[in-house]
C-alpha cells in the first residue's frame, strides 16, 4: 500500500490542528487592520464539513481574509488575503497558500524550474508530425491497447463525459470539437468555477489538448481516432499559465466533475510547488486533506479519478527528500492526486511494451499503458517513440510521459462505463485491473516486485480497449 494509504489523515490532521476546523461564532470585535497593499494569494482553508457559510465569511473578514469560493460539503473554503501573517492567524494546519509558496519559497529552497506537467524526467516536448491523409498507422499506443479492434464495436455512449482537469482543450480542433462539450466545462484556476469560454480554453499549453484527443479524438480525414471516440469531454482547466496545479485548482476541478457526475476524470499532473505533501507538516496538512476530501467526494458521487503515476523514474515510497522543497519525506507523505486512496495509478510503457525510463513505479502501480520512450522506437513509418495525439491549431503532434499514459487508462475506463452505466468507480477500476493484459517483470528488471499480475512496475496489466467492450 502506498504511504498515504496507511494514514489516517483526518484523524493525524485534527491532532496536529486541535480539532479547530470549525469557525468561531460571530462577535463584536473590532475591525482587524488589515494589510491593503500587499500582493494577494489564495488560500485553502480547513472547516468542518457543512459549517455554515455565514460562519466562514466571519471568520475570513475577522481574519483579513476575503472568500473566493466555499465547498460546504467538503468544509474547505478558499480565500484570499494580503496579509503575510493570513495562515498564522487561521492556524498553520487549517490553511495553506502555493501560490504564496512559489512566491516566496521557504528557506534553502530555490524556486523550481519545472512546469507542473513537465517535470525534468518527462521530457513531454511536442514532436510535431506532418498532418497527412491517413495518421492511423502512426498510432503504435492504439494498436497496443486494441483500441481500433475495439472501435469496430462501439466508440462508448455520448451520455459518458470524461472530465480532463488539465491545461484546457481547444475548442476549434477538428478531432476534438464534436466531443467537447462547452456547458460543462470550467476554468478552475481561482478555486471557483468559471464557465466563461476563456477561462477553460488553453493559453500557452498544448497538454490537455493532447491529452484529450488521447482519450476521445475523432478525424476521419486524417485517419485519428482516440480510445473512446464516441464519448464527451469536458475541459476543466486547473494548470495556471506558469504551468502550475495549486491546491485550490485541483479541489475546485475535482469537486465541479462530482457536481456533473462526471464517470471518469483525468489527472496528467501532480499538485504544486511540492511534489510530495506530507500530513505532519504545517502548511501541507491543510493542503493534502482539501484535497483528499475533494477527491473521496468526487468518488462518493459516482466519480472514477485516473491519475499519472510521475515521471522521476522513482518509487515515491522508497524516497526520503522532496526534489522541489526542503523538507524530508517518510511515510505520511505521498504525491496528489495518485496517492489519495480509490485513485487509478497509472505508469508508462513504451513502444516495446516495458517501462518507460521516465516512469514512476511502485506497489500502488493500478495498471500501465503507452506513455512513450524515445529509446523504444517503432518501426519506419508507423511513428516515433511517443504518442500521437492532437495539438494547438488543428494540428498533431507527439509526446512522451506518464501524462500520456493516463489519458489511455481513462478512455478505456469511458469505454467501461458507456457499457455497464451507473457501475461505481469501484466496479469500474476493478473491471480496468482484472481485464488488462498481464506484463510480467522480466529478468532485465531487476527493481521491478512482485508477482506477473500485480508488480511495482505495470500494476495488473496494460489495460485492454477490446476487453472493455467485448
Amino acid at each position: 500500500m502506498s504511504r498515504i494509504r496507511r494514514l489516517l489523515v483526518p484523524a493525524l490532521v485534527a491532532a496536529a490542528a486541535g480539532s479547530v476546523f470549525a469557525a468561531p461564532s460571530a462577535s463584536a470585535a473590532p475591525a482587524p487592520q488589515c494589510d491593503t497593499a500587499s500582493a494577494p494569494f489564495n488560500y485553502v482553508v480547513l472547516y468542518d464539513p457543512r459549517t455554515p457559510e455565514r460562519k466562514v465569511d466571519n471568520e475570513l473578514r475577522a481574519k483579513c481574509g476575503e472568500k473566493v469560493a466555499y465547498y460546504p460539503e467538503i468544509g474547505v473554503a478558499v480565500a484570499t488575503s494580503r496579509n503575510a501573517d493570513f495562515q498564522a492567524k487561521i492556524g498553520v494546519f487549517r490553511a495553506y497558500s502555493g501560490g504564496r509558496d512559489v512566491a516566496f519559497p521557504p528557506a534553502a529552497t530555490t524556486r523550481s524550474t519545472r512546469s507542473a506537467v513537465v517535470d525534468t524526467k518527462e521530457n513531454e516536448e511536442t514532436t510535431s508530425v506532418a498532418v497527412e491523409e491517413d495518421l492511423s498507422a502512426q498510432q503504435w499506443d492504439m494498436r497496443a491497447i486494441q483500441a481500433p479492434e475495439a472501435n469496430k464495436i462501439s466508440g462508448g455512449s455520448r451520455s459518458v463525459t470524461v472530465g480532463v482537469l488539465d491545461s484546457g482543450i481547444e475548442p476549434t480542433h477538428p478531432a476534438l470539437k464534436a466531443a467537447l462539450d462547452p456547458k460543462v466545462s470550467a476554468g478552475c484556476n481561482s478555486g471557483a468555477p468559471d464557465t466563461t469560454p476563456a477561462a477553460w480554453a488553453p493559453t500557452n499549453s498544448d497538454h490537455g489538448t493532447h491529452v484529450a484527443g488521447t482519450i476521445a479524438g475523432k478525424d476521419a480525414a486524417r485517419g485519428f481516432t482516440g480510445v473512446a471516440p464516441g464519448v464527451k469531454l469536458a475541459s476543466v482547466k486547473v494548470v495556471n499559465d506558469d504551468g502550475l496545479i495549486l491546491p485550490e485548482a485541483a479541489v475546485c476541478g475535482f469537486m465541479w466533475a462530482a457536481k456533473h457526475r462526471f464517470p471518469v476524470t483525468n489527472n496528467s499532473y501532480y499538485i504544486d510547488p511540492g511534489m510530495f505533501y506530507c500530513s505532519k507538516e504545517p502548511g501541507d496538512a491543510a493542503a493534502y486533506e482539501a484535497v483528499r476530501r475533494a477527491v473521496v467526494y468526487s468518488t462518493g458521487r459516482g466519480v472514477l479519478n485516473v491519475a499519472a503515476a510521475g515521471n522521476s523514474g522513482f518509487d515515491p515510497d522508497k524516497q526520503t527528500t522532496d526534489p522541489n522543497r526542503p523538507h524530508p519525506v517518510d511515510e505520511s507523505c505521498g504525491i496528489l492526486p495518485k496517492a489519495i486512496d480509490g485513485v487509478v495509478n497509472v505508469s508508462a510503457i513504451g513502444y516495446a511494451g516495458t517501462k518507460s525510463s521516465y516512469s514512476n513505479y511502485g506497489d500502488d502501480v493500478s495498471v500501465t499503458a503507452p506513455g512513450g520512450d524515445r529509446a523504444q522506437l517503432p518501426p519506419t513509418g508507423q511513428g516515433v517513440g511517443c504518442p500521437l495525439s492532437t495539438i494547438f491549431n488543428g494540428g498533431y503532434g507527439a509526446k512522451c510521459g506518464t501524462s500520456m499514459a493516463s489519458p489511455h487508462v481513462a478512455g478505456v475506463a469511458a469505454l467501461l462505463a458507456s457499457r455497464f452505466r451507473h457501475a461505481p468507480p469501484a466496479a469500474l477500476r476493478w473491471l480496468l485491473e482484472h481485464q488488462a493484459d498481464t506484463v510480467p517483470c522480466g529478468t532485465a528488471a531487476p527493481v521491478c516486485e512482485g508477482p506477473d499480475k500485480d508488480n511495482s512496475y505495470y500494476g495488473h496489466g496494460r489495460v485492454n480497449a477490446l476487453d472493455a467492450v467485448k
